[in-house]
């Protein structure tokens, strides 16, 4: 099935796609791996929107028996100390890192008044699944030691969301288990023939051919399909999950699997809650300030978070 775009797309949000497409070229999967991470590592600089007034950003690593993972600590000027946001970024499991949602995490520190940590994880194809998850479980561990007095608000993009939900899977029931998660356009494992998966399987800003690229670079061609962090709506139990909000795009391959999280946490006694942003599309957190439908959606993007961080679901 073929979605016309050309209506359901407003001029902003076609002005958006155009600029990104300048800087990161729909067939960019087509590239060798260096020249991928170089093209959007460009495209993020150029998006980049600066730091809002009163904010301060701290690099660190946690350890681990192996390596150190990379970190980022984004302080408010106004702190609220009864939450902090593990953040995970986008980027397929082989793009991007602490620059990448450098002013994401800063704008939702300062808007939150929470602190921020953004989550430098091992990409793919150095280190394939589950080297990634690996690092998310060790830097949830690290956050719940080290903010031990604060609820853990999850946060993550595309592959980030991926992420957070199985930290999520992982750590219910755990001593300090996350409090919420805010999952914004995640790639959770559902079902590729049919929903959104076929009726914007060539959505603008991410294809299935895109998909599949990603797939296969992150597992190299191992099937882990099964595996529950791999795939979280592949788990076979979604008790106890935290509160969780799903923000999906419309115009996005993905936007199936939020309301299938969605529901399958509700029928398992939880919360959960899951918007479709209408005419957006994957990757629009770099739209917010130029495409007014991108700018009200991040305002529920960090609304959410400072509710989950403050134990209230609005929902």
């Amino acid at each position: 099935m073929s979605t016309d775009y050309t209506n359901l797309i407003d001029a902003e949000t076609w002005a958006f796609i155009e600029r990104t497409n300048a800087y990161y070229p729909p067939d960019t999967i087509d590239y060798t791996i260096l020249q991928q991470r170089e093209i959007y590592d460009r495209m993020c600089r150029e998006f980049h929107a600066g730091y809002p007034d009163g904010m301060t950003a701290t690099d660190s690593t946690i350890a681990t028996p192996t390596h150190a993972i990379p970190i980022r600590i984004y302080r408010s000027a106004t702190p609220d100390q009864r939450a902090m946001v593990l953040y995970f970024h986008g980027g397929g499991f082989m793009l991007g890192g602490l620059e990448s949602h450098d002013d994401v995490c800063a704008e939702l520190c300062v808007r939150t008044g929470y602190e921020v940590v953004s989550v430098d994880y091992r990409l793919s194809p150095e280190h394939l699944y589950p080297a990634c998850h690996e690092d998310a479980y060790a830097a949830f561990e690290w956050a719940a030691k080290t903010y031990a007095d604060r609820a853990i608000v999850l946060a993550g993009d595309s592959a980030g969301g991926n992420l957070a939900a199985a930290v999520a899977g992982r750590y219910r029931g755990h001593g300090h288990a996350p409090a919420g998660q805010v999952l914004i356009y995640p790639g959770l494992g559902g079902d590729n023939t049919r929903g959104s998966y076929i009726t914007h399987a060539n959505a603008p800003m991410l294809t299935t051919r895109d998909m599949a690229f990603y797939q296969k670079i992150r597992t190299g061609g191992a099937d882990v399909s099964r595996d529950a962090g791999f795939a979280p709506l592949r788990d076979t139990d979604f008790s106890g999950l935290p509160p969780t909000v799903c923000v999906m795009a419309e115009c996005d391959p993905l936007a199936s699997d939020g309301p299938a999280y969605r529901d399958r946490i509700l029928a398992a006694g939880g919360k959960a809650v899951s918007f479709e942003e209408k005419g957006l599309v994957h990757g629009y957190l770099r739209a917010r300030h130029t495409v007014a439908r991108a700018r009200e959606s991040f305002t529920r993007i960090v609304d959410a978070v400072a509710a989950l961080g403050r134990g209230e679901w609005p929902y």
